[in-house]
């Protein structure tokens, strides 16, 4: 299980319309999901991050053909960047 983390841009004129978009494809999902944005604004520019923990590795591919079905680019000034993370192995 890996754990996916997306970030982008979002003009902060269309995070109002942004925001259920991406919460209406957290559910579609059907995972445990989180939608977090820094809390500043910078050029007019906020960042957002999806969080999907504990995912399988075929997800970030699943994800983003949902993401684009769903035409989040028209909103996202930019693209959607993806990150991985896996937990360190314990200690022995």
């Amino acid at each position: 299980m890996i754990d996916l983390y997306v970030y982008y841009k979002v003009r902060a004129a269309d995070a109002g319309a942004l925001a259920p978009r991406v919460r209406a494809l957290q559910a579609q999902v059907g995972l445990p999901a989180q939608l977090k944005r820094r809390p500043d604004v910078r050029d007019g520019l906020q960042t957002w991050m999806e969080v999907y923990p504990g995912v399988a590795p075929d997800f970030p591919a699943r994800l983003d053909a949902a993401a684009r079905a769903a035409g989040l680019e028209a909103l996202i000034a930019g693209p959607r960047r993806a990150e991985i993370f896996t937990d360190l192995p314990p200690c022995a």
